[in-house]
């Protein structure tokens, strides 16, 4: 065994696709700032976010990852709680039609991001005891699908079926990592997809946007309006981009420019060299992540990081394919790039558990 230091190539994936997000938000969020009366409202909100988010990876870097695992449960105890209150009136707020935030006066709190981490944190801690009890499908592989289901419903009511799919896929990666059977992985799968279609076609909103991801074109200032300025804005960039600040998509024509949509504006801005460049940086992030994950030699860890890498890189793939209309609208942010308060926070806390990780004894 061995400890080596901190993987730096890891970190500058990190910082790289930050240092591009703080430059788009800049770029993209003035208009709806001039709502407010400050130009600069959202940037400077994004800017606390970062430094409370860097604050945050420090502390998640310095962490006893031992008392970490000890606490595993009680986190994500806490983590279904605060879940529960968005259900509450008068605690929970609703934002264009979603009761996924807790209104805490000062600013609101989306416990469905932190319910990201805290079901990684829980799986890891349970599977890594399992050995080879999670190929017995009824005594090792049930009771986490339970808990899975029980959140991913909890979530689906909201409604949020994007952030749900994002945490059964991550599950479904940390079920496969720690030796589930092939057959329960395949029909496992099977059972997810036919769920995810049986829930869009039921309802009425989510059909709507399964509709508009076929025919946008359909119903262009209607269901596909969306879906139409978002490919405009990857389009009319090019190869080089328009130049930075020079987005046209932004003054009012795509919604949610600099958060869920801004992949658009960047490629717009920024071409298919910043739109590829950001593809790489994801890349690097996911293979540096995994390969921290392979090396170390205490299975939660490993466990851990594989967990929180997978779920980053699946939300950004999702985000991606969104915008450049491959998936159906899903409201899920861009890691690392998106404007956001809970999910800049717990994504670099996140990163700095990742980090952590990877100072630890080696294989």
């Amino acid at each position: 065994m061995r400890k080596t230091k901190l993987d730096y190539i890891f970190i500058f994936s990190v910082l790289a696709l930050t240092a591009m997000g703080l430059l788009i938000v800049f770029s993209a969020s003035p208009t709806m700032g001039l709502k407010l009366g400050d130009t600069y409202y959202f940037i400077k909100k994004h800017l606390l976010y970062l430094l409370l988010g860097f604050a945050a990876l420090l502390y998640g870097a310095s962490l006893d990852i031992g008392k970490l695992r000890e606490r595993a449960r009680l986190i994500f105890g806490i983590s279904i709680f605060l879940l529960l209150l968005v259900y509450i009136p008068g605690v929970g707020q609703k934002v264009l039609g979603a009761s996924r935030w807790i209104n805490l006066v000062v600013f609101s709190f989306q416990p469905s991001e932190l319910i990201k981490f805290s079901i990684i944190l829980f799986l890891a801690e349970y599977l890594s005891k399992l050995g080879k009890q999670i190929e017995d499908f009824w005594k090792g592989l049930l009771p986490p699908l339970l808990v899975v289901g029980m959140v991913a419903a909890l979530i689906i009511l909201q409604p949020d079926l994007g952030t749900a799919i994002t945490i059964s896929a991550t599950s479904f990666i940390l079920i496969f990592t720690a030796g589930a059977r092939y057959l329960h992985l395949a029909l496992l799968g099977g059972a997810g997809a036919f769920g995810v279609l049986v829930i869009s076609l039921v309802s009425p909103y989510r059909l709507r946007r399964l509709v508009a991801f076929i025919d946008p074109w359909k119903d262009p200032q209607g269901i596909g309006f969306q879906v139409i300025q978002s490919l405009l804005a990857v389009g009319s960039g090019g190869v080089m981009g328009l130049g930075l600040g020079a987005s046209r998509q932004k003054f009012f024509y795509l919604p949610q420019q600099f958060t869920d949509f801004i992949f658009a504006i960047l490629c717009e801005e920024l071409g298919l060299v910043g739109g590829g460049l950001v593809v790489i940086l994801f890349m690097l992030f996911c293979a540096r992540g995994l390969k921290i994950a392979y090396s170390t030699a205490d299975k939660f860890s490993s466990l851990l990081a594989a967990g929180i890498v997978s779920w980053l890189t699946l939300q950004a793939l999702i985000n991606i394919m969104v915008v450049t209309g491959m998936l159906p609208t899903t409201g899920i942010p861009l890691p690392f790039i998106s404007y956001g308060g809970t999910a800049t926070i717990i994504n670099l806390f996140s990163v700095g558990i990742v980090l952590n990780i990877s100072t630890q004894a080696k294989k």
